[in-house]
């Protein structure tokens, strides 16, 4: 699925990061960022800026919602309109540690990740602020697109010919169920079919990749199309191993989020690995192929670290990279053993 010199790094446990960082400085952020990963995440910093939240970057723009520079939001229903133009304005406080890592990284990346919220949680906030369910996400699936666009043209100015690897973030999903009592307002095949026009608007350009924090219905999400997939180090993953290994024969990527961020946060990566380790095993058992999960797999943390602290993260994300580091060395043993 992933292609180009994208898809050839994009597997052996290379590195990424998920979401947010809890920096308040942009310059320590972004310098963070560029250093802690294989693939660089551009950042977003909320404790730097709450207009740097995941939704409040997507609603920017929408005809009838006002962003206030310190993230305050602000709906006028009567006002949104879903023909009207959506402006993605990158000088905003919003995009501020974007522009900043942008400035920063020519000639130190080949390749960059970068996530925007999706169609469904975005849709789910504007419904909270009042706006019907079918303008709501009519309006979310306009802006998602054109957000994608203008920041994919951005990154490409800045930093011609590198790879960009585009993460839809749909937090939302995770409260997605086929339950027919469910008070989810949409169904799970109109929320695929959502998130499925999202990632087409990535691959085009990027390699798409899908992220959910949480415990999802996998079969939804492998549903969507992403050519990289978020996955938690969970136990409950095992009931999706026939939905996972499809989705690796088809040549999907797995982001393992193997490091956690939520409860006791590891000092050494002696316990993510055996739970990684472990997951793989049982998924295995269940008729996934051994290669497939080491080489086509990504490393990363569990969640996004911005309620956290920069010695936090840095604990992290040295964990992260000793797992891909173990990750990597078996990913070449399949290799050497196979002849390949």
């Amino acid at each position: 699925m992933a292609t180009g010199h994208a898809g050839r790094i994009l597997c052996d446990g290379t590195t990424i990061g998920i979401g947010s960082l809890p920096h308040r400085d942009v310059t320590a952020g972004v310098e963070f960022a560029l250093r802690v990963t294989g693939v660089p995440t551009i950042p977003s910093l909320p404790r730097r800026s709450p207009a740097e939240g995941l939704t409040v970057q997507g609603l920017l723009g929408i005809e009838g919602v006002t962003v206030g520079q310190y993230g305050s939001v602000g709906f006028d229903v009567t006002a949104v309109d879903p023909s009207a133009p959506v402006v993605t304005d990158l000088q905003h406080d919003a995009f501020g540690t974007f522009r900043a890592f942008l400035a920063a990284a020519p000639g130190r990346v080949c390749a960059v990740k970068w996530q925007l919220v999706g169609p469904v949680t975005l849709g789910m906030a504007l419904i909270r602020g009042g706006v019907p369910l079918d303008t709501a996400f009519e309006v979310a699936v306009r802006a998602v697109r054109s957000h994608l666009v203008h920041l994919l043209d951005a990154v490409d100015a800045a930093l011609p010919g590198v790879d960009q690897v585009v993460f839809v973030d749909e937090p939302d999903l995770a409260d997605l169920s086929d339950d027919a009592d469910d008070a989810f307002p949409i169904a799970p095949d109109t929320a695929a079919d959502l998130v499925s026009g999202a990632l087409a608007a990535v691959e085009t350009r990027a390699v798409s990749g899908l992220h959910v924090c949480g415990e999802p219905d996998w079969a939804t999400l492998i549903a969507t199309g992403p050519q990289i997939l978020s996955v938690p180090v969970r136990a409950s993953v095992v009931n999706a191993a026939g939905h996972l290994a499809r989705y690796l024969d088809m040549g999907g990527v797995v982001a393992w989020g193997a490091v956690s961020t939520d409860g006791p946060i590891s000092t050494t990566v002696e316990r993510p690995w055996r739970q990684l380790s472990d997951l793989w095993c049982q998924l295995v058992e269940r008729g996934c192929d051994q290669v497939k999960l080491r080489r086509q797999s990504l490393v990363s943390p569990e969640c996004g670290l911005g309620m956290h602290t920069p010695a936090v993260a840095e604990r992290v994300f040295r964990v992260n990279d000793e797992l891909g580091s173990r990750v990597r060395d078996q990913a070449t043993a399949s290799r050497f053993v196979l002849g390949a």
